[in-house]
């Protein structure tokens, strides 16, 4: 009996540590599951409905093995959201991008869409949500900022009625602060590059998602993130974005 009790334990050990690390997340909804996994940093692989979409897949994520892509989303000009030979690595005949109308200066393969717009693929509706600075003190030089107004964004996917949130490089700005009805937020916090995360913790508890996933949050103390959600009833899952 001892030795059963003891095996039990150390599977949920086990079973407990893949997922608090990087292990694929599961989310049912109305058109089936929707499967999500951390590769690094920024760069996420979704797969729903027999279908494979990136999220700014850069080095150093490893696709070697991965399913090749029939959607790529791109955030931002910076490297670790646009890399054309990651886009090349993952990309078949027939891959469709998506992207800032500023990637695709870069990028020519890919459709523009631009803050504000929705797009409609295959079972999935692309919402581009604004996703820039606002605190000029952090910027790269006095009065510059790391991320202009109007330049990259955010996507809010919706599949099977379930609406999953990327926020791409940014602040708290008022655009995800006003967001409705989203069940799973992928929220970026590192500094000086978008924003520290008490206050990723704070423009969470505007808009309230039910599970949250800090991303894109190299060198930060989650711990304060957490302690700052804590009593709001929203689910926080840490995943680790940065394997060996």
């Amino acid at each position: 009996m001892k030795l059963l009790l003891a095996l039990a334990c150390f599977f949920f050990a086990v079973s407990y540590s893949a997922y608090s690390a990087a292990a694929p997340q599961t989310f049912p909804t109305s058109a089936g599951e929707v499967k999500i996994t951390p590769l690094y940093h920024a760069s996420t692989l979704i797969e729903a409905g027999g279908k494979t979409i990136y999220l700014d897949p850069s080095k150093p994520a490893k696709f070697a093995g991965s399913p090749k892509a029939d959607l790529i989303l791109i955030t931002d000009i910076h490297p670790d959201h646009m890399d054309p030979a990651s886009i090349a690595d993952v990309s078949k005949s027939g891959t469709d991008i998506l992207a800032p109308p500023a990637v695709v200066a870069t990028v020519t393969t890919a459709k523009p869409i631009a803050n504000g717009e929705t797009r409609t693929w295959q079972r999935w509706t692309v919402e581009a949500i604004p996703a820039y600075n606002i605190n000029p003190t952090r910027g790269p030089a006095p009065g510059k900022l790391f991320h202009d107004k109007g330049r990259g964004n955010g996507y809010v996917l919706t599949y099977g009625g379930v609406r999953f949130y990327f926020s791409g490089d940014t602040e708290g700005v008022p655009e995800m602060r006003a967001l409705k009805n989203i069940d799973v937020a992928f929220v970026c916090m590192n500094l000086p590059y978008t924003m520290p995360p008490d206050e990723a913790a704070d423009a969470v508890k505007a808009f309230h998602p039910k599970i949250v996933i800090p991303y894109h949050y190299r060198g930060s103390d989650l711990s304060v993130f957490q302690k700052r959600l804590e009593g709001t009833g929203i689910e926080i899952r840490l995943l680790d974005w940065y394997p060996e």
